[in-house]
């Protein structure tokens, strides 16, 4: 291997490594700074969908056949911002309730 290989690969698998551990720091400070337990509930559930989906996505792009692995980005461009934001308002949504619960 060359040098520039190498360092390729260093800088691959570093990627790799800092993104899922930004993934997973994301993960457990969204889980733990809820405020009651349906949005704690519903995060986690989140969490997991996520997970799944984004572990799927990556496995489609690895071992999908080009071009088709280049048009699973139309579908993830489209749905991930549209789920970012049902979910950031479904979990204030549930946060006002649980709120106006513990109030009364």
């Amino acid at each position: 291997m060359t040098d520039s290989t190498t360092a390729a690969w260093i800088g691959g698998i570093a990627g790799g490594v800092i993104g899922l551990a930004g993934g997973i720091v994301g993960t457990y400070f969204s889980i733990k700074n809820t405020n009651g337990p349906r949005e704690r509930t519903f995060m986690i559930r989140s969490a997991a969908l996520f997970w799944i989906l984004g572990i799927t996505f990556i496995c489609l792009l690895i071992f999908l056949p080009s071009p088709y692995r280049w048009l699973m980005w139309i579908p993830y461009g489209i749905i991930m911002p549209l789920w970012i934001t049902f979910g950031n308002r479904r979990q204030q949504a549930i946060r006002q309730e649980e709120s106006h619960t513990q109030s009364i």
